[in-house]
């Protein structure tokens, strides 16, 4: 997987794509959609709509039940990510934020979270620190270095967690439920920090249910309703003035 992705190419695509857990239980389906490069994207919906599981198609940790996913042109399935060339080059390139920072976060001190990724991933030792480094100085956490995550408050854990993504400087951003827990000055912070992330030409996708967020923070939005299927798709202010919509879709009472 090599780093060639155009302005012609899509960073994803899904292809009426569904999800059963346990092949049973339905999370997605029927899903179609374009990830565009460099856009800030956002799957809005309500929880349970199967918005985490779409981050987790698009991230490798899980597979379609049906469907078809490609990634930078290629095809993204099981057999491909047994590939070290492929797998290696994918988690270089993409980065999940979870909803739940402590799922994330394992290491005994700030500084292993943020070295961990790139370690794993084949980087010189000089690049990994140079990485850290840099980590902890974008996201203002320099004083944190030896601390114990789980000593943290919520958001410094998010932090963290945002650091251990950026030490790898992915070209993609999957965030889910990014401003869950957080205070309105760290909601600010985090916008703040993925716009300048876009205007990098990262590419940013991420799932909520937060209407400001989406106001704020996208350039299109793909909603999904309650039965896990895609409701509308378009520009944050055409689908946020919707109100029959975001009622249908229980986002508005």
């Amino acid at each position: 997987m090599q780093p060639s992705t155009t302005a012609a190419q899509p960073v994803f695509e899904l292809n009426q794509v569904s999800y059963a857990y346990d092949h049973q239980i339905f999370a997605l389906d029927g899903v179609s959609l374009v990830v565009k490069p460099g856009e800030r994207l956002a799957i809005l919906g309500s929880n349970g709509c199967g918005k985490s599981t779409l981050l987790k198609l698009l991230d490798g940790l899980y597979f379609p039940t049906h469907g078809s996913i490609s990634a930078f042109g290629r095809p993204m399935d099981e057999a491909q990510f047994i590939k070290d060339e492929f797998n290696f080059a994918f988690r270089r390139r993409v980065g999940l934020v979870f909803q739940d920072s402590e799922a994330q976060l394992f290491m005994p001190s700030v500084w292993e979270e943020l070295t961990f990724a790139p370690l794993q991933l084949g980087f010189s030792p000089e690049a990994v620190r140079e990485r850290a480094e840099e980590a902890l100085q974008a996201l203002n956490i320099q004083k944190l270095r030896q601390r114990a995550p789980h000593q943290l408050s919520g958001g410094e854990k998010k932090r963290v967690a945002l650091g251990s993504v950026l030490s790898l400087m992915p070209d993609v951003w999957l965030l889910d439920e990014p401003t869950a827990g957080l205070d309105p000055r760290s909601v600010s912070w985090l916008l703040d920090f993925l716009n300048d992330q876009a205007r990098a030409g990262k590419t940013i996708v991420f799932a909520t249910h937060d209407l400001e967020m989406v106001a704020a923070g996208a350039d299109r939005v793909y909603v999904l309703d309650e039965d896990h299927r895609l409701a509308a798709e378009g520009a944050p202010g055409q689908v946020l003035k919707d109100t029959s919509l975001l009622k249908k879709v229980n986002l508005l009472r």
